[in-house]
């Protein structure tokens, strides 16, 4: 069964569904920030520390006020240095004034941004406007949705990627080339656009136009933002992987999955484990069953390739483990099975289905931020 097969028939509607599918988006993340917010309050915490100074977001705030040079030093005697976080969200940061509101201003922007681009891909591939929507109001209702409204990078990646993968599928090579650039300096998972946006180039080379200079202009430049940046730390640190040197002092590298297979078997085995590593793991399995029936359903090759990408990166790097559904709330692609069967549904069941999971999104963000109190 693909995707064709799965959509429903297309009706011409005069609603601005884009606009439509941002209320969905809105709506869900809002209650989850009221209900953060509540919660941080009955804790006797600010919710703007909570939501835009907590964890990595203190480091992307001292990026953007002192520029970078900052080390931690840990009793185990790691140091860990802030070039393990890209420039371009600790530059918009600054450019926005420097403070945690700033954070969450371009946090939120960049999520909005994003919800409207996820709807373009899915209202593109499913062929109607409710698919579109819904596939929006499925990625709010993440369980780890909580960091879209973080002072944190997901968000805007999630707008680049999404904008890419749109300009991609809609031959707009420069818009796509320009938009991978952008993502390559967001964050390291940020290579995964390139990767979409370059095997899109290559086929299209192959079976259309050898000759194109805009899709060998887009191919070859995708890349250049997320390599510009790691040689720019490999000259800093005078040592050409020195890039990879400070990931590996965060305890990031990557071990071909073994430590997160490690991790499964802990749960698995009735170990003693939180719950945010329980969930991780169901996360994490829904995310290889999901990838299996986007492969199955013949979703575009810039697809495949951008949440190939995320997969292998996010199951085969060692450290954080229950961070890892956070660097996959940029696969939103992976939903679109998903989308396709709520698509065909009763619209009643679809917003029951969209509400319960958001339900359960704001209770496990609570969770995460204010009772577990681990990096989410």
């Amino acid at each position: 069964m693909t995707l064709v097969a799965l959509r429903p028939r297309v009706r011409r509607t005069t609603a601005p569904t884009a606009l439509v599918a941002l209320g969905v988006f809105a709506a869900v993340r809002g209650a989850g920030v009221l209900v953060v917010a509540a919660g941080s309050w009955w804790a006797g915490r600010d919710p703007v520390r909570v939501l835009g100074a907590s964890w990595d977001s203190v480091w992307y705030l001292g990026i953007a006020a002192h520029g970078y040079g900052r080390t931690q030093m840990w009793a185990s005697g790691s140091v860990q240095s802030d070039y393990a976080f890209f420039p371009l969200y600790p530059a918009l940061v600054r450019l926005a004034g420097g403070t945690a509101l700033a954070g969450l201003a371009v946090s939120w922007t960049a999520a909005a941004v994003a919800a409207v681009g996820v709807y373009r891909v899915g209202e593109r591939l499913l062929r109607t406007p409710r698919g579109g929507v819904l596939l929006v109001g499925l990625w709010a209702a993440l369980p780890h949705s909580v960091v879209l409204t973080l002072g944190y990078t997901e968000a805007l990646l999630a707008a680049l990627a999404a904008w890419a993968l749109d300009c991609v599928l809609r031959g707009r090579w420069a818009g796509a080339a320009a938009l991978a650039v952008l993502a390559g300096l967001t964050r390291p998972t940020g290579i995964a656009v390139a990767a979409a946006v370059t095997a899109a180039a290559v086929r299209e080379l192959a079976v259309r136009d050898r000759r194109a200079p805009a899709v060998w202009a887009a191919g070859l430049l995708a890349p250049a933002g997320w390599a510009a940046y790691v040689l720019a730390v490999g000259v800093r640190r005078h040592d050409p992987l020195g890039y990879f040197a400070v990931q590996r002092q965060w305890g990031s590298r990557f071990d071909f999955g073994a430590g997160a297979l490690g991790s499964v078997e802990k749960v698995l085995t009735g170990g003693h484990t939180p719950l945010a590593t329980t969930v991780t793991v169901a996360v994490l399995a829904a995310a290889g069953l999901l990838a299996g029936a986007l492969f199955l359903e013949r979703a575009p090759l810039p697809l495949l390739a951008y949440t190939g990408t995320l997969l292998l990166i996010t199951f085969g790097g060692a450290g954080f483990f229950e961070s890892k559904p956070r660097f996959l709330l940029p696969a939103f692609p992976l939903l679109l099975p998903l989308a396709a069967v709520m698509a065909r549904a009763r619209p009643r069941t679809a917003v029951a289905v969209t509400a319960c999971l958001a339900g359960l999104s704001y209770g496990y963000g609570v969770y995460l931020l204010l009772v577990a109190r681990i990096p989410p």
